[in-house]
């Protein structure tokens, strides 16, 4: 393949506009960064670490820290760098693959929640057969899929967008490698990738959301069959964390991209985008912390416990 750009390296703006708060805006993305990084590493060496945290429930939400971890490392440092040293270059290599990551942590996000809630709906709905549901085999098929249909959902999609010809201009109105922002540097036809990008979505957003949505279903109408409020506030507070997460991306998801000319704005909403990016994966471990009971205990006990005997084990089964 030989590549037809006359462009070999893109100059990321960041946020220009803001020009005496590059320095207050380093600070907040910094801290928010290092405090979602050591929230989700916190989780997956906790669920690491204790026995009774060795089910379905907790090997998927640390697949889900590990790929926030993975999403903010693809974007975050190289913003940072923007904000503070001024080092506006990035390759164009380096800004396709940046891209490429971006669009398989968000295809992965979704479906691996997809995955969460089909998971809530069988410990809901089917709770004697949870277990044997709900296996070892079950499980790691379920992550592996989210994580492979993840990895190659946006493959054609970035293999498109690198063959595009960018020779108007190699400045990036943007903190990072942006699809949108990519395609209004190009100067031929940007028709395909747009249909692409809204079958990415579909595959990614909308199927996804009907399928939690399916689950949801099922869960509420075993929940409303409970006859006493006791066990319907039991049943609830199964599934709470997981849906709060489920709202906290989609709405936000929404709220961000979802909106008429999105993919044409040629001045885009940069800070609620970064905001976006850099507090869901913060909110994540602080919603699951906040509202597992096991998950709190767990803290507890390795916090009074040596870390180097509680370390010694990881997986969904001990």
């Amino acid at each position: 393949m030989v590549n037809h750009t006359s462009v070999t390296e893109f100059l990321i703006l960041g946020f220009p506009e803001f020009p005496e708060l590059q320095i207050p805006l380093f600070i907040l993305f910094s801290f928010l960064y290092l405090m979602a990084l050591l929230g989700n590493l916190l989780i997956i060496c906790i669920v690491c670490a204790d026995r009774q945290l060795h089910i379905p429930m907790y090997f998927f939400l640390t697949n889900l820290s590990a790929l926030d971890i993975c999403s903010l490392t693809s974007i975050v440092p190289k913003m940072l760098t923007v904000l503070l040293a001024k080092d506006y270059n990035i390759s164009f290599v380096g800004c396709i693959l940046q891209t490429y990551c971006y669009m398989m942590c968000i295809s992965t996000e979704f479906i691996l929640l997809t995955a969460m809630a089909f998971d809530r709906y069988v410990a809901i709905c089917n709770p004697l057969r949870y277990l044997s549901i709900m296996n070892k085999r079950i499980c790691v098929l379920l992550a592996a899929a989210s994580w492979i249909t993840g990895l190659l959902e946006p493959l054609p999609h970035t293999i498109v967008l690198s063959r595009f010809p960018f020779c108007d201009s190699n400045i990036i109105n943007h903190f990072f490698c942006e699809t949108a922002a990519l395609v209004q540097l190009s100067c031929s036809d940007t028709s395909t990738i747009q249909t692409m990008n809204y079958i990415l979505g579909i595959f990614v957003l909308i199927i996804p959301f009907l399928l939690t949505q399916t689950s949801y279903m099922f869960i509420i109408s075993t929940i409303l069959k409970i006859h006493s409020s006791k066990g319907k506030s039991k049943a609830f507070s199964t599934c709470s964390s997981h849906l709060t997460v489920i709202i906290l991306a989609y709405g936000t998801m929404i709220g961000v991209y979802i909106h008429p000319g999105s993919m044409d704005a040629a001045d885009p909403n940069k800070l609620p985008i970064a905001m976006y990016i850099v507090t869901t994966p913060l909110l994540n471990p602080l919603i699951y912390s906040l509202r597992s009971r096991e998950l709190k205990m767990a803290l507890k006990k390795v916090h009074q416990q040596n870390p180097l005997k509680t370390s010694q084990h990881c997986g969904i089964y001990s």
